[in-house]
């Protein structure tokens, strides 16, 4: 099969023949139709301690359809069927895989890490991680579901949304997911702090109220007392550089609540005594459950979550490297996707 293979940091994606995956006894491989692009992705790809090895296949928010069964795999996992999942393999035996939360698995690997992942023709998951997706729903859809659980996790790890004055760092996917499960959840005023004027703009579209370009004012605290009237009772942190939880920790106000949800890989320093003379209440937060996935299959499927327009780019294999590149520099880009086919 064909497959985009990272050739290490500083280096573009080469397009490559590998060998196609083989399905263990309860996996399925699926033909991948979409899978995006994800700030992890580049984040994994810098030059950095932590950055993923030459020879990974990356990408997690794939969705396609089956194509070859394990063994053990039985009932209503027929060739054909869409399907997306978690990006795990895991046991399947243990309290969390049966919680459907194969985060907190023992044997956990990750698909786009340590196994290949879905910038490829083909991909294997666990049957026991992954979804059937009904027909009605597109491939742009399916691929968004992965993105669209890691905003509502995360929404759903605050102690409520519901009429609270939420400001947003970052409007890459993640924070636009995370303002729309806030309206989604009863936020009252919602705010969003992008420099990128298409990403603000967006964002309008997708549950913010108002929004601050950080770049153009001050102090971004102040800026949403201005616009709203009150400081923020919540404040997420989606951008996950060094640096911004510090940020995050100067604009909240005191005894407000600081969700950290972007993924940085990099050593980060903030002082502790800052939060603590706010008495701040801080999570950090990660990945996402199973039930995140089939909520929001189904929210789409009923046409009452409809986020298709947030994928602004398709590409295929000729175009993917140059695609990825360009993600790391400022650009108008929402989510980018690679069509295999």
């Amino acid at each position: 099969m064909k497959a985009a293979v990272f050739q290490g940091p500083g280096n573009p994606m080469s397009i490559e023949s590998v060998d196609d995956p083989t399905p263990g006894e309860k996996q399925v491989v699926i033909a991948v139709k979409r899978c995006g692009i994800c700030g992890t992705d580049l984040h994994g790809t810098e030059d950095h301690e932590g950055a993923l090895p030459a020879g990974t296949i990356l990408g997690h928010e794939f969705v396609g359809e089956v194509v070859a069964a394990g063994s053990a795999v039985a009932g209503e996992w027929k060739t054909g069927q869409k399907v997306t999942g978690l990006p795990f393999h895991s046991c399947g035996d243990c309290n969390p895989c049966r919680q459907g939360r194969p985060w907190q698995c023992s044997g956990l690997t990750v698909v786009g890490m340590q196994l290949p992942g879905g910038f490829a023709d083909f991909v294997c998951l666990d049957t026991h991680n992954s979804i059937i997706l009904p027909d009605s729903l597109g491939w742009v859809e399916g691929a968004l579901i992965e993105p669209m659980a890691v905003g509502l996790h995360a929404a759903k790890m605050a102690s409520s949304l519901n009429g609270k004055n939420i400001l947003i760092i970052g409007a890459g996917p993640v924070g636009l997911a995370v303002a729309y499960w806030a309206r989604f959840m009863g936020g009252y005023n919602i705010v969003v702090s992008e420099p990128e004027a298409l990403r603000n703009k967006t964002s309008l579209d997708y549950g913010a109220t108002a929004t601050i370009d950080p770049t153009a004012v001050e102090d971004v605290g102040a800026e949403f007392t201005r616009i709203t009237g009150t400081t923020p009772d919540v404040v997420f942190e989606c951008v996950g550089i060094p640096g911004m939880i510090a940020q995050a920790i100067d604009i909240a106000a005191y005894g407000s609540e600081l969700v950290i949800v972007g993924f940085c890989t990099r050593q980060d320093f903030f002082v502790p005594a800052a939060a603590m003379a706010k008495e701040l209440v801080v999570r950090f937060v990660l990945s996402y459950h199973k039930e995140d996935f089939e909520l929001i299959a189904g929210l789409m499927a009923t046409d009452r979550v409809d986020v298709s327009a947030m994928c602004t780019g398709t590409v295929g294999y000729d175009d993917f490297a140059e695609a990825f590149e360009g993600l790391r520099h400022p650009n108008d880009h929402c989510k980018i996707m690679l069509a295999p086919d």
